[in-house]
């Protein structure tokens, strides 16, 4: 007998209509928002997977929780639930909570960072990127070589290039360094993994360096998955087992509660130290509230420490990764180039490869992205140039990302295997008329994180093969 299809492992209770757009319509809203999916009215999107944060479906469970939040000021029982969960799973022993995770990373940076420090990563995701660089420090990517090439095949292409690392801090040296984060699963790399022995050697090196370890962890369920599936000796351990080992290994964590917490709004930062948490509890009452809430009502804090519990869930895991996989493999096979192999909350299609007739001076993700809406009503993101490339502002010459990608990210607990084979056909027919995709042009931004508010229009593809440089 075959392998039987993996089914959503739950039943749907309530449900929300999604409105039908014709293609006269989409026209209309793409032009009115300048080609930029964010500035789209939800209420105009057919296939939502611009982002998986913050949009999963709340289980019966968790709005059962909303019920018994307690909303008091201070001492709130729910923020005690929170912390509980949390030191039960992540095993940090202080826990701020906050809004969501740039809340987090702001506090983080702005009490550890100063102008001049380096920050590295495996990659910095854009709010993270935007943080460390508003307080003038600089934040440094270091994947593996194998992170930078979309088709080729590596278990765990989130990894931190480790021999990277120690030469950047001895090249800046260790007191310009005031930490070091990994991003679990590495998301502007392609939701790729991270691996346990990657996150031992980069512990390691931050021992000897005197260096604090912080992992980015919004993504850790679904990190901890694949180190069970694809990492020599974890097989047999349950993905909670997995999660305390790896956080064992750092000094603390940022939060986004909105992606592997399976919550519309909120995240934490946690940590061992009790001396910078007083710090972090200061400039935390400052601008997000009480540290026993921080920015959130008490029924937030319940949601959020039962979807902690439910994201680990095998059987939740279990089709978490392969839907996605189901995704990537249907792409696969009508020859759409994405990042492989698939990650955990998206497919991520290589828009340089799909759309080689433009240079990123076209921006080709963000083309294709328009493409995907006015071809099906399909809302993705343009994960390259736009999001991480810049204008010079003497020249006015725009700096390539070094991929360009367009991230399909799968709501968690929202969609159904008929969304996601609909997605499949429109990326499809797209994709069969590539060559024929024109250009953007950007005609405003507003640094930093231009991608949010960009506009753009829509120019011609270019017609001589002196046209493509992407320089």
């Amino acid at each position: 007998m075959g392998q039987r299809s993996i089914i959503e492992p739950f039943r749907i209770k309530s449900v929300e209509p999604i409105r039908m757009t014709t293609r006269e319509e989409r026209e209309r809203f793409l032009e009115h928002a300048g080609y930029n999916p964010f500035l789209l009215r939800a209420d105009d999107v057919l296939i939502d997977l611009l982002t998986d944060s913050g949009t999963a479906a709340m289980s019966a469970e968790q709005w059962a929780s909303i019920m018994r939040g307690d909303e008091s000021y201070a001492g709130a029982r729910s923020f005690y639930r929170l912390r509980g969960v949390v030191e039960e799973i992540f095993g940090f022993r202080y826990v701020l909570p906050t809004h969501q995770g740039r809340a987090a990373e702001r506090i983080l940076f702005s009490t550890m960072c100063k102008p001049g420090d380096v920050v590295p990563n495996n990659t910095h995701f854009d709010t993270t990127r935007a943080n460390i660089e508003f307080l003038g420090a600089r934040a440094v990517d270091l994947p593996i070589p194998q992170g930078r090439r979309p088709s080729e095949i590596h278990p765990f292409k989130g990894n931190m290039d480790v021999d990277a690392l120690e030469r950047l801090i001895v090249e800046v040296g260790a007191e310009h360094v005031p930490l070091v984060m990994l991003t679990v699963t590495n998301n502007s790399g392609g939701g790729q993994p991270v691996s346990m022995a990657n996150i031992r050697d980069v512990r390691a090196i931050c021992g000897r360096h005197r260096i604090p370890l912080y992992i980015d962890a919004c993504r850790f369920a679904e990190n901890c998955w694949f180190i069970r599936e694809r990492e020599d000796g974890y097989g047999s351990k349950t993905p909670r087992e997995i999660a305390r080992e790896l956080f064992s290994l750092a000094d603390g964590c940022t939060m986004s509660a909105k992606k592997d917490g399976l919550v519309n709004i909120g995240g934490f930062l946690a940590s061992n130290d009790e001396t910078l948490v007083r710090q972090e509890s200061r400039l935390l009452i400052l601008t997000e509230g009480f540290p026993t809430y921080g920015g959130l009502a008490g029924r937030d804090l319940e949601a959020m420490a039962t979807g902690f519990e439910e994201v680990l869930q095998e059987d939740y895991l279990a089709y978490r990764i392969a839907s996605t996989a189901y995704l990537g493999r249907r792409l696969t096979e009508i020859g759409v180039p994405i990042v492989q192999p698939p990650g955990g909350h998206a497919i991520y299609v290589d828009a340089a490869a799909m759309l080689s007739h433009l240079p990123a001076r076209l921006f080709p993700g963000q083309a294709l992205v328009a493409q995907l809406y006015l071809e099906g009503g399909i809302r993705a993101v343009e994960i390259g140039t736009v999001m991480f490339g810049s204008t010079d502002t003497e020249t006015g010459e725009e700096r390539a990302a070094e991929m360009e990608l367009v991230r399909l990210a799968i709501p968690r607990r929202v969609y159904t295997q008929s969304h996601i084979d609909y997605v499949c056909e429109v990326v499809g027919d797209v994709f069969a008329q590539r060559d024929r995709i024109a250009g953007l042009r950007m005609v405003w931004q507003a640094p930093p994180l231009r991608h949010f508010t960009a506009r753009f229009e829509s120019v011609c593809a270019p017609s001589s093969p002196n046209d493509l440089s992407n320089d």
